[in-house]
């Protein structure tokens, strides 16, 4: 049974004032040398090459506690603690593994952005009535990361300049919205996010300004003239005078229900009930705003930590529970809950109004039966059809279609670029070269030789001439004569001629009903 059940996220949820929730991972660089683990034996630091110099990259909290900090030299802290364990820097395996926590974070909020290269950006605006307050959600997150083997700081504020600052100093603030450059100004300098290169931080302090307070009191227009805009545009961000786009990896979803689990569910039984009252919570709220889903995403959070997700979509808005099952049914399958999952939310990625419909009308449950069937063949196979498309040239009158898409109105003639002659069903994916015998060099053949096998042609009617189509043709392709043939035996052909009679060669192009 659920322990708690999310409410569908509010419209306009991605517009409302951001409330940023920061986590800073500072062991990140030595966690991912034994897989997360926050105790590693003794202390361990990853070094990595600049120019000639070998550099301390990332050091855990034991050899921090001993004096060794990034930027120190290698040979320097090896000196200082013999007993050390060194190993290389991993930046891509840093980079794999927040992006692993990024989605785990969006248990938390349906906006995760990365912060490279520890830390994580979460947007809980507009959540406080599904997931409570502030300081609770900074508590639990926290709290999950330390049970992935993560150590984390984290704070909230209106700006993710601000919130990521106090994070990475470890100052857990909770910052009113319009107070972030009042809970700035102590903080140093290094501490601000860095916008289009690193901060000139160590110039910065020569000139007595180490405090970000101390920025703020200076004048603009000299700071922007010898340091450059970035700073002044970190700083503004920070502050919340200058807006900064938040690059979620996952857009957010029009609507959003999920249940968090006491007992991890480890069973396709037990998921697929799961899914089932979501989808009932789902499609009412869809319900009531008049809208249906034409894709749906079901989120399933591992209780190690790991997301899998899930997807269907749909050819025509639908807020049917039941053929959303169906739909949703066979891409669970999919789904390894491996330890169980303790996590699982079901998004409306996209949505559209939707007008009540009344059930049992001329030609409207036959409809309705029709793209049901194409919308769970679609799940397993691409589906598609022909349209008509205004071409001469055999194999490009016709071209595949999205099936939901209208027909158009044949009216009783034949379609707009359609040759009035009759023509094969099915042509050839290839065309297949064979021989043929005729009298003059515009009859049709009276005899023809294919797969090794000659046909004597009963009848024959062409030529029928097609000029290449200048407006997309390459220059001097060969035009071609066509011609219907009824072999002895019964079986029919269409056959044509590319280029001139005295040196074009015969094919064999399709099959005649």
């Amino acid at each position: 049974m659920p322990a708690h059940a999310a409410a569908a996220v509010p419209q306009g949820f991605e517009a409302a004032r951001p409330r940023i929730l920061a986590l800073h991972l500072p062991w990140l660089g030595t966690e991912v040398l034994c897989g997360g683990s926050l105790r590693l034996a003794g202390p361990v630091l990853t070094w990595h090459a600049v120019g000639n110099r070998r550099l301390v990259a990332a050091a855990n909290p034991q050899a921090a506690a001993l004096g060794l900090h990034p930027g120190q030299a290698l040979g320097d802290a090896q000196a200082m603690v013999p007993a050390v364990g060194v190993h290389p820097h991993r930046p891509e395996g840093m980079a794999a593994r927040l992006q692993e926590l990024s989605l785990w974070a969006l248990r938390i909020a349906p906006l995760v952005a990365l912060d490279p290269p520890d830390g994580l950006l979460v947007n809980i605006a507009g959540t406080e009535g599904v997931l409570g307050r502030e300081e609770a959600v900074l508590r639990r997150a926290v709290a999950g990361l330390a049970r992935l083997g993560h150590a984390a700081s984290g704070a909230v504020a209106g700006s993710a300049g601000a919130a990521m600052a106090l994070a990475r100093c470890g100052i857990p603030a909770l910052v009113p919205p319009g107070e972030e450059l009042a809970a700035l100004a102590p903080l140093p300098v290094a501490a601000l996010r860095p916008v289009g290169g690193e901060l000139p931080h160590l110039a910065l302090a020569r000139l007595g300004l180490h405090r970000i307070g101390d920025l703020v009191a200076q004048p603009r227009g000299p700071l922007v003239r010898r340091f450059g805009a970035g700073l002044a545009l970190a700083l503004d961000r920070a502050t919340g005078a200058a807006a900064e786009p938040f690059r979620s990896i996952r857009p957010v979803p029009d609507r959003h229900v999920a249940f968090d689990f006491e007992e991890p569910l480890i069973t396709r039984a037990a998921i697929d009930i799961a899914a089932e009252r979501l989808l009932v919570l789902l499609c009412a709220r869809l319900a009531e705003e008049g809208r249906g889903l034409r894709r749906l995403l079901l989120r399933a959070h591992r209780a190690d930590g790991g997301v899998q997700e899930v997807s269907a979509g749909l050819g025509q808005a639908s807020r049917d529970p039941r053929h959303l099952a169906r739909l949703l049914s066979p891409k669970l399958e999919a789904l390894s809950p491996g330890f169980g999952f303790d996590r699982i939310a079901l998004m409306a990625g996209e949505t559209e109004p939707m007008a009540a419909v009344q059930s049992g009308l001329d030609g409207e449950d036959g409809r309705d039966a029709l793209i049901a069937l194409l919308d769970r063949v679609e799940q397993r196979l691409p589906a598609w059809r022909l349209r008509p498309r205004a071409s001469h040239w055999p194999e490009r009158a016709v071209e595949r279609a999205d099936p939901f898409s209208p027909m158009p109105a044949l009216e009783d003639r034949i379609p707009e670029g359609w040759s009035p002659r009759l023509r094969p069903l099915r042509l050839l994916r290839r065309p297949e070269r064979l021989e043929a015998m005729a009298v003059l060099p515009d009859d049709p053949p009276f005899r023809i030789r294919w797969r090794g096998t000659w046909f004597q042609v009963r009848a024959a009617e062409g030529p029928e001439r097609l000029a290449p189509e200048w407006w997309r043709d390459r220059p001097g392709r060969p035009m071609r004569d066509y011609y219907r043939l009824e072999m002895a035996d019964g079986r029919r052909f269409w056959i044509c001629r590319a280029g001139e009679p005295s040196e074009g060669g015969w094919f064999l192009h399709g099959l005649m009903p």
